[in-house]
């Protein structure tokens, strides 16, 4: 905790809550960035490994992504340090729930996240009786099918796409490369196979599948449906790369839709692609990309490229308490439109101001927050206070 005093700043964390309860061993911790465009919203992870300072930083994510994609949410982000394939995770997820029912869902609302699922939703509405307290809820119970529809990897590949016509070029044949092929990176793998890229590569925590001339997607669709991480342990040997190679492979456009930080200053240095598009939450370090920019490589940030999940979850936000649902087919239109739409303003921008993508998102995001903290009187007083008139 003394760390992340040092770590605040004009924007936040507003808030952080940290929750425990002995029976089940639950621990968590609920951080709200920054609320000046609206309640906190954002998904809700569950791993052995969370940390306070790693739901800080996705809670600051998200400030940016709403701000971004210009819905008026507030940026907020909540872990369990737990084992999703516990089988006593429905209990560790009623014991978190119960523990912040003072902040669920009047202060914070919550989605899903990595090692949660439709089902997790549920459990938190039923236990705090609420069903404002969450979204991603299953269809049957009006919730918006974000696994069935993909709408993040979907709005990846939208901006896989956008950005590539920013480079004059069309995404048909275009060699890509996925880290990941969980919910994000199979959607994206659709996608994009469906508009017409080559997918050269995916990966697993088990290994690497790559394929220069491009890999059967349907086939790996499939595969992955069936057996999971797992289904690259199926490839032939001359087929499989050891993990982490699917960032060196030589393809046009590398989609990061994995952990955060994988892409450093000596992954950076061996990265062929000419264009990454960010599908995972800060999968790229400072000095990488500025030593991508360098080499010239464009990246798109991660708050622009892999928004669907906000967008769509703005969707659900609106109708959480309403007895009708939005159809699928405007959530992804929605998605698609949004996606491609701030790729290429974020990349104009870039342009133009000679600055790099990420500090040209932030520019944006910064001022659409600012301007909300300021009509709210929430800027520092010397901030605030209109400039004095001299005679």
């Amino acid at each position: 905790m003394r760390d992340l005093l040092q770590e605040i700043d004009e924007w936040g964390p507003e808030k952080v809550v940290c929750v425990s309860d002995a029976r089940t061993g639950m621990r968590g911790v609920l951080v709200i960035d920054n609320t000046a465009r609206g309640t906190g919203k954002g998904g809700t992870r569950m791993s052995p490994s969370v940390t306070v300072t790693e739901i800080a930083r996705l809670a600051r994510v998200m400030t940016w992504k709403w701000a971004a994609v210009d819905l008026f949410h507030g940026g907020a982000k909540a872990g369990i340090n737990a084992d999703p394939n516990s089988p006593d995770k429905e209990r560790i997820v009623r014991a978190f729930a119960r523990k912040l029912a003072d902040q669920i869902p009047a202060s914070y609302v919550a989605g899903l996240d990595m090692g949660m699922t439709e089902n997790d939703a549920a459990i938190i509405q039923d236990e705090l009786g609420d069903r404002g307290a969450a979204v991603g809820v299953p269809e049957s119970l009006g919730g918006v099918p974000y696994d069935q529809l993909g709408v993040t990897g979907h709005g990846v590949a939208e901006a896989v796409d956008a950005a590539l016509g920013h480079q004059g070029r069309g995404i048909a044949g275009a060699r890509v490369a996925l880290q990941g092929f969980g919910a994000v990176g199979a959607a994206a793998a659709r996608r994009l196979h469906e508009l017409g890229a080559r997918v050269v590569a995916i990966s697993t925590v088990d290994g690497t599948v790559h394929d220069p001339d491009g890999l059967d997607v349907g086939y790996w669709l499939a595969a992955r449906a069936d057996l999971g991480d797992a289904c690259v342990d199926t490839a032939p040997a001359a087929k499989r790369l050891p993990r982490g190679q699917e960032l060196l492979v030589d393809c046009d456009v590398l989609v990061p839709a994995a952990g955060q930080d994988v892409i450093d200053e000596p992954v950076a240095a061996g990265i062929r692609a000419g264009l990454v598009v960010e599908g995972a939450n800060l999968p790229t370090t400072p000095g990488a990309r500025a030593l991508l920019a360098a080499r010239g490589v464009t990246v798109v940030p991660d708050f622009i490229a892999n928004a669907g999940g906000a967008i769509a979850a703005g969707f659900a936000m609106d109708a959480r308490r309403s007895a009708f649902r939005p159809e699928p087919e405007a959530i992804l239109r929605a998605v698609a439109q949004r996606s491609r739409d701030n790729t290429v303003l974020v990349l104009d921008t870039a342009r133009k101001q000679d600055t790099l993508p990420h500090e040209a998102a932030l520019d944006l995001a910064r001022e659409r927050v600012r301007t909300a903290m300021r009509l709210r009187g929430r800027l520092p007083h010397r901030e605030a206070e209109p400039e004095a008139v001299t005679a």
